[in-house]
């Protein structure tokens, strides 16, 4: 992923959480929020609780891919928070990757 597009700053996050509107299913939450940009910003983020450094890393690969793959829904001018909750550690790459898919059509039916 790009580096313009990575939303890091604890400040960005911030404002996403408390302004953005929040979809979730069983193993994600998503926050979507404007950012008056022209380009969309992704943060991704996994708990302590997942594990150590060595599973959450992991972990926040994975969904670094699956953003990669799935850039055509998303928006320009819009941050997205992506958490990755416990309940995904039951799941294996593709039952992963589909529960992410899955939500992103629901935000996208939604509007």
């Amino acid at each position: 992923m790009n580096k313009d597009l990575i939303l890091k700053n604890s400040y960005d996050f911030k404002s996403v959480l408390d302004n953005g509107k929040s979809y979730r299913n069983r193993e994600y939450i998503i926050y979507i929020a404007n950012n008056n940009l022209n380009k969309y910003r992704i943060g991704i983020s996994v708990g302590k609780k997942i594990g150590n450094a060595i599973h959450r890393n992991y972990y926040k690969r994975i969904i670094r891919n699956f953003c990669h793959n799935s850039k055509s829904h998303y928006q320009n001018g819009k941050d997205y928070i992506i958490i990755f909750k416990k309940e995904g550690l039951n799941l294996d790459f593709h039952g992963l990757e589909s529960s992410f898919n899955s939500l992103l059509n629901k935000i996208e039916k939604e509007k």
